[in-house]
């Protein structure tokens, strides 16, 4: 098992400037509305209430891009898919793959280490409803670009269409392609999008709404971690 690195410095510092964010008027009122009123299962914890960093192994080949953290559980915990249904469905199916030490996320000090991935998000902010707005992800869009120079991950796994279309404008803007729709998201889907840069996988988001009707499935995660794992093996 190799060892986890602690995290560089850039990424201290990048963590440091998402924290302190407050581009987006909206989101900043909603998620400190929420730290404030608190659900009642959570009335005796202290929410974070603040724009949540990206976490995991500095040195990741495997960039995990979920699409922003939810009202009552990274929100409150202050960690990406932690406390809430979609993170323990997502970090059940890192930790059989390999890519956790443990199934579980449940608040910052549990002990999670990811091995050779890093999860980020689309936004970093709660937003009303899981939807930000355009404007708002554009406005993540540069810290997004920057864990990416800094980490230089060989494959990217987008959790839903929303992060794998933030990933595709990133090099649609920067002239790499062409068009977004030249590469259709769906379960399972891949792309090699051009020489040099990350492999693109993508699969539905581990949602309640998807994990609790069976549009997603554990054996479905679990065969396409298999496929990256194969493809960062190579």
């Amino acid at each position: 098992m190799r060892p986890v690195p602690e995290t560089p410095a850039q990424l201290c510092v990048l963590n440091e400037e998402i924290i302190a964010c407050r581009k987006c008027p909206r989101l900043v009122k909603y998620r400190e509305k929420v730290a404030r009123e608190k659900r009642r299962a959570y009335r005796e914890c202290e929410y974070w209430g603040k724009p949540v960093p990206g976490l995991g192994d500095a040195q990741a080949q495997l960039l995990i891009l979920g699409l922003a953290p939810a009202a009552h559980g990274a929100n409150r915990t202050g960690r990406m898919f932690t406390g809430d249904r979609s993170g323990d469905f997502l970090y059940a199916a890192l930790h059989k793959a390999g890519f956790a030490n443990q199934p579980a996320s449940l608040q910052r000090e549990d002990g999670l280490q990811l091995k050779n991935a890093y999860i980020t998000a689309t936004c970093r902010c709660a937003p009303p409803e899981n939807k930000p707005l355009p404007r708002e992800i554009s406005n993540c869009q540069g810290y997004l670009e920057r864990e990416i120079e800094i980490l230089k991950p060989m494959a990217i796994l987008a959790l839903g269409k929303i992060a794998w279309d933030a990933y595709l404008e990133i090099l649609k803007q920067r002239g790499v392609i062409a068009s977004r729709a030249l590469y259709k998201f769906a379960h399972g889907a891949e792309a090699e999008v051009a020489p040099g840069t990350p492999r693109l996988f993508g699969v539905y988001h581990p949602s309640q709404q998807n994990t609790q009707t069976g549009r997603v499935t554990p054996a479905m995660y679990a065969s396409v971690l298999r496929r990256i794992r194969s493809f960062l093996e190579k």
